[in-house]
Parts: C-alpha cells; structure tokens; sequence
C-alpha cells in the first residue's frame, strides 16, 4: 500500500470531522443534513486529483471509509446532541 494512499485516506478522515459534527447538530434529512454529507466530496475529488491518486478501485473501500468514519467520529468526538 502506497504511503500516498494512507495520507489521502487520512486527510479524508480529518476534513470530515467537522461536517460528521455539523449532521449530528442538524434536523435529519434536512438541507443542511444533506449539505453536510455532501458537501466534502467535492474536496475529497480534489485531494485524489491534486494527489495523483486517481482512481482506482483499490482506493475506493480506503477513501469510502476514512469519509464514513470521519463523519461518525466527528457527531460523537465533539460531544453529539442529535436533533430531529
């Protein structure tokens, strides 16, 4: 495994910290809900272009759930009081 690969997969991680936490301060399947799922994956697009990642099937099971568990991480690290 690339140590590319495991730093996009981390930064992905990181920048979906602070949109977990601002779903799991919003109504569920809101706009704002909606906007704060996906409103990153243009930024991590970005980070995989930028990167030279690319993508390849390999990346996607990695880079699906560093997203998947940054938001997870980012509604319950910061002390999570859902709403709706």
């Amino acid at each position: 495994m690339s140590t590319r690969l495991l730093v996009i997969t981390g930064l992905v991680f990181l920048v979906n910290l602070p949109f977990g936490y601002w779903r799991s301060r919003v109504r569920k399947f809101s706009l704002q809900w909606f906007l704060s799922i996906h409103l990153p994956v243009p930024l991590v697009i970005a980070l995989r272009i930028f990167s030279g990642l690319g993508f390849h099937f390999i990346t996607y099971p990695l880079l699906v759930g560093a997203f998947f568990a940054g938001q997870l991480a980012g509604s319950r690290l910061f002390g999570s009081k859902l709403v709706g």
